[in-house]
This record gives C-alpha cells, structure tokens and sequence, in this order.
C-alpha cells in the first residue's frame, strides 16, 4: 500500500509563545497576500465556461481556446492518458480529450491549472503535492458520495472536494516567508486546525477560502464549502453539498491519522481500519438525512474506494507535475 495522505513536513523554528502584536502583523500581511497575490483566472476561463455552458458545445472553438494556453493543453492531454481514466489508447487530440472530460471536469480542471500554476510559483513542489493528493481524493470521494446518496450536482460535489481546502495556500505563503525570515513558525498540526490557524495566522483556512471564493466570484455554494466545510450545520445555501466534502474530508483525515500514528514507517498499510475510521456521530451530524444503515453502507464504500483511488491519484499527479514542468 501507498504513503499517507500528509506525510509530515519538516517543522518550522518555534517559540513557546505569540504575542497578540505579532498575530497581528501576519494577519495583515495575510490580507496583503489575499488582496495582492491572488491568482487572476485567465481570460478565457471565461470564454470557455460561456462555451461549455451550451447545449450544443462547439468543440472545435473549446479545443482553440485550450491550445492558446501550452501548460493547459499539455495537462488536459496527460490527464487523459493516466491510469485516472484507464482508457485503451492513448489520446492526442485535444477535441477528444474534451470529450472523454466532460464539460464540468473541463472546466475544474482549467480552474485547478490556473490555481496550481499560482501556487507553484510560491510554493515547493513537496508542499503542494499533499495538499493536492488530499483535494483530488476529497473531490473523487465526494462525487461517490454524491451518487450513493442519490445528490443530483455530482460535478459539483467534485469541485467542492476538489476546491474545500484552496484557502491553506495562501497561509503555506505566508508561513514560508516568516520561515526565510528566522521568525518562529506555526505549530506542528496546523495543517487544516483551524484553531491553531486562528491563534498564528489570525484568520484560518476557511475564513481564507470564502475570501478568495467572493473575489473569484463562486455560486454560494461553493463558499459555504470552503467556509464551512468543517462546520457543515453553519451552511446557509446548499447544507446537503457542504456535508457530503465535510465526510470526504473528515475522512481522509482521519485515514491518514491513523496511517501516520498505527503504522511504522515503511511498513504496509492494513487495508482496512475497522468501521470507526469515521466516528459515527460525524456521519449522523454532517449528514443527518441518512439512516443508520446507510451510513454504514458508506463508510464501507469510502474505505473501498479510498483504496482503489489513492494510487490512481497519485499516478495522476505525476502526470500534472511532469506537463507544468515541462512548459
């Protein structure tokens, strides 16, 4: 079996305390990186959602458009060819691989390339390659999710697992830069803790994602995904689609504290933990509409399919890494 979802990173210099002066000072410098640094999605995001949106898409016009950008055409074309999509033969065709994507897919993936390209000219790869196998997972498992409890916005609960956790970026910046500063360094665990994230940064991830979900212009949906995904019952427009990524999230996390803690390094993964890989009560709070024995049934579906997925995955983002860097 595979590593776990988030290997442990090297630990910033700490100090046993923070003072309020200081939590400050990053908070602000925080609002500077949101207001400043944020990615601009590229013109024709644009072009080709109005395209896609169409009944009937003119797929000559989306594969001119996707050839404009060289980093894109090349990922839409390696993410086709991986164990991903298992398909038979290989794709060279843009207009094909248009059509094996699917608009939605099409379109979360113009915005991810967009996204990581941002990302990757702040961030080190070994920093971004976790947090990406743990949003491809969360979006793969959401969408299972989405169709084991019959919710109609499949592609939806894709974007939102893919998405939930985009506002950690901008933190990962601005720790990254107190650390080339000599300045002490969050605490370990702080990854998607939000109230270590609060006590350092002075805001945390989900505050950081409904931020960047408004300036990027999101359906509310989506920025109560990414600003409650952790606290499902605070949702205001779409609690069903908020508590299907809380589950694949809480999930994966859950999985990879058991990895990380039960398992010796190197040793093999038992493949399966037992049903309370998830506590039950998070299934019965994030999704209260679901009877006892049909949460059972998905948790065992989640422990399958985390299974099959997590080196799917991970042969995919090769895949991605080796076209942006390549271009």
């Amino acid at each position: 079996m595979t590593s776990a979802i988030r290997p442990s990173m090297t630990p910033f210099p700490q100090t046993s305390g923070m003072t309020a002066d200081q939590v400050e000072r990053r908070k602000q410098r925080l609002m500077g990186i949101l207001g400043q640094g944020l990615p601009t999605l590229p013109g024709y995001v644009l072009d080709l959602n109005a395209l896609l949106s169409n009944a009937s898409v003119d797929l000559k016009k989306v594969a001119n458009i996707i050839r404009t950008d060289p980093s894109l055409s090349a990922q839409v074309l390696r993410l086709c060819n991986s164990a991903l999509f298992g398909l038979r033969r290989r794709v060279i065709s843009i207009e094909q691989a248009a059509v094996l994507l699917g608009t939605e897919r099409l379109r979360t993936l113009v915005l991810t390339c967009s996204v990581m390209q941002f990302a990757g000219k702040r961030l080190p790869q070994e920093k971004l390659l976790p947090f990406w196998q743990h949003s491809f997972l969360a979006a793969l498992l959401s969408e299972r999710i989405a169709r084991q409890v019959d919710y109609f916005e499949k592609e939806q609960a894709y974007l939102g697992g893919l998405l939930h956790d985009i506002g950690q970026l901008p933190l990962w910046i601005l720790a990254l830069e107190e650390q080339a500063k000599n300045r002490p360094g969050p605490p370990d665990g702080w990854q998607d803790n939000t109230t270590l994230e609060r006590n350092y940064f002075g805001m945390d991830h989900c505050k950081v994602g409904r931020w960047m979900a408004v300036s990027w212009n999101f359906m509310p949906s989506f920025i109560d995904v990414f600003e409650t995904h952790h606290m499902p019952e605070k949702a205001q427009h779409d609690p069903y689609l908020v508590g299907i990524v809380a589950v694949a999230d809480q999930f994966l996390i859950s999985q990879a504290d058991v990895e990380q803690t039960a398992t010796p390094e190197g040793a093999e993964i038992p493949e399966s933990h037992g049903g309370d890989i998830i506590p039950p009560e998070y299934l019965a709070k994030f999704l209260p509409q679901l009877a006892e024995g049909e949460r059972h049934a998905l948790l065992e579906t989640l422990q399958t399919e985390y299974i099959h997925l997590l080196p799917l995955v991970q042969i995919g983002l090769a895949a991605a890494t080796g076209a942006q860097s390549e271009t």
